[in-house]
């Protein structure tokens, strides 16, 4: 087995200072998101979107990012998954980007809201047959006797409909994470990383402040 506790790579790639930094996170979010695109990182828009449940008891998965803008980052999925059911009981997400490819990441904290049908439509409608086959025949994240079962209940969905697009099912949509708190992280030499938080400030009428945080 390899020695983890030696396992680690020096980050130079860059520094984040307040000065470089832009107004708003949505406008730095821009910036990093060109230059991942920019240096082709495989599933530049990959995120992990972190839950908990009623009781607190966290979960976590990556899933494919599909908008944002300066209210939030839009993904869709299962409403009846199990991020699903824990985003009904509790509506509170975190998300990181990994992108420790060119020594960076994102982290956002915030509330999760439905988008409209309109906007679930937007996210359904450009998704593969093929995939829009699977998350109608496949109920996520529940017990399933076989990937054999699977393919059997894709197959007949496929022989029952028009070789066109699927239509939306109801239990399929988008979510919104609203952010509250944006950081961005800088990877920097012997571990003294930089990290710049956009965090709400209610009190100010829903303004941003800027905070540095300890690496």
């Amino acid at each position: 087995m390899p020695d983890l506790s030696r396992m680690r790579r020096d980050y130079t790639a860059g520094r984040l200072t307040e000065e470089e930094l832009a107004p708003t996170w949505v406008e730095q979010f821009d910036r990093w998101f060109a230059d991942v695109v920019a240096a082709e990182l495989p599933e530049p828009n990959a995120v992990v979107v972190a839950t908990a449940d009623a009781d607190g008891a966290p979960d976590a998965r990556i899933v494919l990012m599909k908008g944002y803008d300066a209210s939030g980052f839009v993904f869709g999925t299962s409403y009846a998954s199990a991020k699903g059911a824990q985003l009904a009981a509790n509506p509170r997400a975190a998300l990181v980007f990994p992108w420790y490819a060119i020594q960076r990441q994102v982290r956002v904290h915030g509330t999760v809201e439905r988008v409209g049908d309109a906007a679930s439509d937007a996210l359904w409608d450009p998704r593969p047959r093929g995939a829009q086959l699977a998350a109608v025949a496949s109920v996520q994240s529940t017990v399933v006797d076989s990937r054999e079962q699977l393919a059997e209940r894709l197959r007949l969905l496929d022989e029952q409909t028009s070789d066109g697009p699927v239509p939306r099912p109801a239990i399929w949509g988008g979510y919104r994470v609203v952010p509250e708190r944006v950081e961005f992280w800088q990877g920097g030499k012997d571990r003294l990383h930089d990290r710049l938080r956009f965090v709400r400030d209610d009190a100010e009428g829903g303004g941003w402040i800027v905070q540095r945080l300890a690496p």
